[in-house]
């Protein structure tokens, strides 16, 4: 018959020790990866998130050209309608239906006036060309506006060019 061989008390230590060591490498490992993983999770959500952000501002300024090279037809339409404003008939009714619905067209896409006429000067939508006597007007308010403004979706397009009230 023969003998199984007996272990010897130290190896047996020694081999237990060796595989808790080895379990230990491994869960650190493990936790690595997942951190790894939850990292690269949220990378691509911010990449996602940022690839929205950069589509939607895409889409809400991508006629932004368009509409910046509109503004001359807006103030020609303007000045014709002031000069025509004592006349009555058709070709100044015509003028102003036109205008109404190029305006409508240009707010659909985003695009607002700036007409401050009488509001406090604003200088992150307003540009001061010269200053006046107030009169009856108050202090630092637009008294006349020489070219309306513009802003597309919220962002200025085209300051308006104002005459404001004098401070005494």
């Amino acid at each position: 018959m023969t003998e199984e061989p007996t272990p010897i008390p130290g190896d047996e230590a020694s081999l237990e020790a060796q595989l808790r060591d080895e379990i230990e490498a491994l869960r650190g490992e493990l936790e690595q990866l997942r951190a790894d993983s939850l990292r690269e999770r949220a990378d691509l959500e911010n990449q996602r998130k940022r690839v929205a952000r950069d589509i939607e501002q895409a889409r809400r300024f991508a006629n932004e050209r368009l509409l910046g090279e509109m503004l001359p037809v807006f103030d020609s339409l303007d000045a014709g309608l002031a000069a025509a404003a004592a006349q009555e008939g058709p070709l100044k009714d015509g003028l102003e239906l036109t205008y109404r619905q190029l305006l409508k067209v240009a707010a659909d896409n985003g695009l607002a006036v700036v007409d401050p006429a009488g509001q406090p000067f604003d200088p992150e939508h307003h540009q001061a060309i010269s200053q006046a006597d107030p009169g009856q007007a108050a202090p630092g308010s637009v008294l006349q506006v020489f070219q309306k403004g513009y802003l597309l979706n919220d962002r200025l397009l085209r300051p308006a060019l104002v005459v404001v009230a004098r401070h005494d």
